[in-house]
């Protein structure tokens, strides 16, 4: 990684794109810095202190990189933007219309990026109505009037729509995915404090053996966690495809195609994550706190209380929480890989899978390729997902960098590296062929 950064660093027009994302992450961060005027900086602070289940929050918290906790101009942050990325995504399958603008290449790309533009817009005026409204009532706005309700709104909402322009611009100017780079950033400037609450509550006043056995173990479980997202990450299956034409050899040329073990991402655990979180949030944000059969059903589904040894009956709501990874880890799959579409491109090409007839056996034979491999990927993606929950509810260890956050991390880290290789490898051939041209 080294080595690629100092390649880099040898091209003007790399050096330029690097300087400026990482400008544009200091602006990010002094935004996120910057309170909401007439707003209360310590109000959810407070709120979250008194919330059983304010784990529901915490992935929100991870994601904003606290802007949201801190009340800040970027509270709401990109969180529209991937919300409104994820519905047209799934949109896509039930509208054909958008699934036909999907397939029709650049300009159907930049019309669902225009679709995604206006959602986000929509979602944030939701969002911040309804925190200026529900939440300023009860003291987040100083004074609670209709201009402080409707400048709070226009402010979170401009926002938003700044960080989704600024994170265009990176990926125009700078390097990587531009949203990708700020839930990054956002992400890893709240891992310091997670680091900070650990190493209090297991290291600091500790013997010097209890207190080295503990650092043992935390860097064991990080240094562990991160190598397992990127063996996942990296992980693929080649495919031998053979081609009809043939080199001057007589031999058949022959391709490998790649099909990565985690083809889904991290969008399985975001699924789940949400689907189990939705009804803990809106019981949080209504107020509710009665003890009937809702209170009882909303611990199941609270992270909060699952793998906590004196409450194992609430951990269902973990077994819940996997059954729901697995099927969206074949679900997202199934609309991002088509086996049979592959399968008519390769007839088309003249090619075959080796040893497989072209058609339909080569439909079957990558069907079944890929539920062995979603299999794989799906039992990475859980111990991933679960480990967090099981030192949360054992040792009550919380931390905003768990297995949805760290494989955002570690899938953007690993792909920006890809990109600034590729951009120098290509800077590095043009750069011999224009010396080849002047000789």
């Amino acid at each position: 990684m080294f080595d690629t950064v100092k390649k880099a660093f040898q091209y003007k027009e790399i050096r330029n794109r690097i300087f400026f994302t990482l400008l544009m992450m200091v602006v990010i961060r002094f935004g996120s810095q910057l309170p909401v005027p007439g707003v209360d900086r310590n109000y959810f602070t407070n709120w979250f202190s008194q919330q059983t289940t304010s784990d529901a929050f915490s992935l929100f918290d991870a994601f904003t990189g606290g802007s949201f906790l801190n009340m800040s101009i970027l509270a709401l942050n990109i969180t529209p933007y991937i919300t409104a990325s994820i519905i047209i995504q799934l949109l896509t399958i039930a509208i054909p219309k958008l699934e036909e603008m999907q397939r029709e290449g650049e300009e159907g790309r930049k019309l669902l990026i225009s679709i995604t533009r206006y959602m986000n817009i929509g979602l944030s005026l939701v969002e911040s109505a309804a925190m200026a409204i529900g939440f300023g009532r009860n003291g987040l706005l100083e004074n609670y009037n209709a201009l402080s309700v409707i400048s709070c709104i226009v402010i979170l909402t401009a926002g938003s729509a700044f960080l989704m322009w600024l994170g265009e611009r990176i990926t125009e100017n700078g390097i990587g995915n531009g949203i990708s780079i700020i839930l990054t950033i956002n992400i890893i400037s709240r891992i310091p404090s997670d680091i900070s609450t650990l190493f209090e509550q297991f290291v600091t006043g500790k013997s010097v053996a209890t207190a080295t056995v503990a650092v043992i173990i935390i860097v064991g479980i990080i240094v562990g966690m991160i190598v397992l997202v990127i063996l996942l990450n990296d992980a693929e299956i080649h495919i031998p495809i053979m081609y009809s034409a043939k080199f001057k050899n007589g031999k058949s040329s022959r391709q490998d195609l790649p099909l990565k073990v985690n083809t889904a991402g991290v969008m399985p655990i975001i699924f789940a994550s949400s689907i189990m979180e939705f009804p803990v949030i809106i019981s949080t944000l209504v107020g509710y706190s009665g003890t009937g059969w809702w209170s009882e059903f909303i611990k199941y589904l609270s992270s909060s209380y699952w793998c906590k040894p004196a409450q194992l009956k609430y951990s269902i709501g973990l077994l819940v929480y996997v059954v729901l990874l697995i099927f969206f880890a074949y679900f997202y799959t199934s609309i991002s890989f088509n086996p049979m579409e592959i399968a008519d491109n390769l007839k088309k090409q003249g090619a075959t899978v080796q040893g497989i007839r072209p058609g339909r056996p080569t439909q079957t034979y990558l069907e079944n390729k890929l539920k062995y491999i979603i299999f794989i990927g799906a039992t990475g993606l859980t111990i991933i997902g679960v480990l967090p929950f099981l030192f949360k509810g054992v040792f009550n260890a919380s931390v905003s960098f768990g297995g949805t956050s760290l494989i955002i991390v570690v899938s953007v880290v690993l792909e920006t590296i890809r990109q600034v290789q590729s951009m120098t490898q290509t800077m590095g051939f043009m750069k011999s062929k224009n010396r080849s041209l002047l000789a």
